[in-house]
């Protein structure tokens, strides 16, 4: 159930591996993604923690942007930091910044924009259910002139059910807005996830589909998959 919980006083490095088709203007780019997602809480007293989320995206894509070829590379790192109550009681809450870092070694991989917001989360667990939403809003401040500016929200609502086999289902969107843009995308995904052991470290291995049911002319579009391996580091 602590994986459920992205605040969670439990230590998690998911490896998230996604494959898009129909990526870009001309609909006939691919993109392969992993996203190195470590999750570390720290301990600030015996009543607050403070959660690091990072997300490392290193891409691969061909024909994304049109007479471009392919581009291999790290793209722009996001952090997020929530502080939570150590013993929440009901509805777990954690709320704290988000930075974009213009990380991308490649300027068709980067927005060349450093940027910041707020974050929030509200989780609520009974039993074997989850139900949540993450948000953030990030607007960028500095960074290359010539680029456009940055000005994304994120919402992220997933429900999960854990069966006493540590066994997980979820369900989840991911409905972006780029204000700059005036475009929205929204990918639902369905994953099934496994806790197991890999010698001895403790892993849960997953897999699923995601479906964009909303797509714009630079995001991809239709079915997609997403594998997932996550490393856990029980405290």
């Amino acid at each position: 159930m602590q994986l459920s919980n992205p605040v969670a006083a439990l230590i998690s490095v998911p490896l998230q591996f996604n494959f898009d088709g129909e990526v870009g203007p001309a609909n006939d780019g691919s993109r392969i993604s992993l996203n190195v997602q470590p999750v570390i809480p720290i301990s600030l007293n015996n009543d607050w923690n403070l959660i690091s989320r990072t997300i490392v995206p290193v891409v691969w894509q061909k024909d994304v942007f049109p007479g471009a070829g392919s581009q291999f590379g790290i793209s722009d790192t996001v952090q997020s930091f929530f502080l939570s109550p150590a013993r929440p009681s009901g509805i777990v809450w954690g709320v704290g910044p988000v930075v974009l870092l213009p990380t991308g070694t490649d300027d068709l991989l980067s927005t060349r924009k450093w940027g910041a917001g707020p974050s929030a989360l509200l989780l609520k667990q009974s039993g074997p259910w989850t139900v949540a939403v993450l948000a953030n809003q990030i607007w960028s401040f500095a960074g290359n002139s010539s680029r456009s500016n940055v000005s994304q929200m994120l919402v992220n609502p997933f429900v999960t059910y854990t069966t006493p086999t540590a066994f997980t289902v979820a369900v989840a969107a991911d409905v972006i807005r780029d204000w700059e843009g005036k475009r929205w995308t929204m990918p639902v995904i369905v994953n099934g996830s496994q806790m197991t052991r890999v010698g001895g470290q403790l892993v849960q291995i997953g897999g699923g589909l995601r479906y964009y049911v909303v797509s714009n002319p630079v995001s991809p579009r239709g079915f997609a998959a997403r594998f997932t391996v996550t490393l856990l580091f029980p405290r």
